[in-house]
């Protein structure tokens, strides 16, 4: 059946429900779209149908014309009132263009001239040109505002006479430290740094733990701090880097703004130790620090809150008892990397390679050339064996017990 042959309103509702088999051609045009729509409504003789039937219509006509339903409703009045469907092309152009192509060139060559000034500047500079020296190209820009003379600089015209590039500024001097992780290839003085706050209570901070971990030999310094500004950690800095047996290579931390600062950058320039910190993205750069906060800082000192003033009483306690306890007496796992058959590297922890921190240090190949100067092994072993690991932890339970009874009593005569 072809489309001509549709002539009832039941047709057309059997070909909206898909009941009618019909043959049609789809037009594009939209002048023949016009003239079909009319046709179609003088054959059915929209005047005398029925409310329902001329919904019908209306959406057969929308099915093959793709107009809206609001559009044909448009097209039906004005077949009503005139008898007839005439297009109606739209010629209007809009906004009349003020500022031509040859304004637009003035103005890029204005900006070449005085190395493109703010907007302010380029106003009064049209101004004087038009009003001072008499210059009637200025004629339309002395009156131009100052935004739309941004919006000129950001059009197509104007990019075309005048393509300004602005040539990357050097940082020097504005990033501290470099983003990348260090590799100590086995010699160790590559240390890891992290910050670990002792909580809060009614808006008083507390105490700050500073860790810091040797990389290849695990060997561990903690310092604690009233405050993480810049008068009380740099020479708790200094205490660190003073209390490892072997020289410091590298200082590497996270992105924290207590370590990368102008004050802590010199120090480490003035000691010749290389800066580094952690990457974005890259979450294990840091690890070694961050595990030993749980292993070793939280451990000890647990979560609740030490007020600032003890922080002196606390690096007393970590310099006679924690520091020997986790450096000499408390054996930690260190990886064998392992090839596997697909060639990549994996780490495993395995059992016999597990030793305390000095005797990781002391097993090192060459590893008497790694000590600092005025140290040596009988000294450092004075040190390591004159207790045992038993009794070094009962002298870590004993010193911590007296700690938190200090502590805490303070903490009660205040209340």
């Amino acid at each position: 059946m072809k489309l001509d042959e549709l002539k009832t309103i039941t047709q057309l509702a059997d070909f909206l429900s898909g009941n009618q088999a019909v043959a049609f051609v789809v037009v594009t045009d939209k002048d023949e779209r016009y003239q079909f729509i009319e046709k179609m409504l003088k054959r059915f003789h929209y005047q005398q149908l029925s409310r329902k039937d001329k919904g019908v219509l209306i959406q057969f006509l929308s099915k093959l014309s793709g107009y809206s339903r609001q559009q044909l409703t448009r097209l039906f009045q004005q077949y009503l009132k005139l008898g007839r469907l005439k297009r109606r092309q739209v010629t209007a152009r809009g906004f009349q263009t003020k500022y031509t192509t040859d304004d637009i060139r003035l103005l890029a060559e204005l900006d070449k001239r005085h190395d493109a000034p703010n907007g302010l500047m380029v106003k009064k500079l049209c101004e004087r040109a038009c009003h001072q020296f008499h210059d009637e190209a200025y004629h339309r820009l002395a009156d131009i505002s100052v935004s739309h003379i941004y919006n000129l600089r950001h059009s197509q015209k104007y990019k075309k006479y005048r393509c300004h590039y602005e040539k990357t500024k050097s940082q020097h001097g504005r990033h501290l430290g470099e983003r990348r992780k260090p590799q100590p290839q086995g010699q160790p003085g590559y240390i890891r740094i992290d910050t670990v706050h002792q909580g809060d209570l009614d808006g008083c901070k507390g105490v700050y733990h500073i860790n810091a971990v040797d990389e290849v030999t695990q060997f561990e310094i903690v310092v604690s701090v009233e405050k993480i500004s810049e008068a009380y950690l740099v020479p708790a800095l200094q205490i660190i880097i003073e209390a490892f047996p072997f020289n410091i290579i590298n200082f590497h931390s996270d992105n924290g703004s207590e370590y990368v600062n102008k004050m802590v950058a010199t120090l480490l320039e003035k000691l010749r130790i290389e800066f580094t910190k952690s990457r974005p993205r890259q979450s294990n750069d840091n690890a070694l620090a961050e595990g030993k906060n749980a292993a070793v800082v939280r451990k000890t000192f647990g979560y609740a809150h030490i007020p600032q003033k003890y922080a002196q009483r606390i690096n007393e306690f970590n310099l006679h008892a924690l520091i020997p306890y986790i450096n000499y007496h408390r054996p930690c796992l260190f990886p064998t990397e392992i090839i596997n058959h697909k060639g990549k590297i994996k780490k495993k922890y395995l059992y016999q390679d597990m030793m305390t921190p000095y005797e990781k240090l002391k097993s090192l190949p060459k590893a008497e050339s790694y000590l600092k100067a005025g140290l040596s092994w009988q000294i450092l072993d004075d040190i390591a064996y004159q207790i045992s690991d038993n009794q070094a932890a009962d002298d870590l339970q004993s010193q911590r017990k007296a700690l938190f009874k200090h502590i805490h009593e303070g903490c009660m005569n205040i209340a």
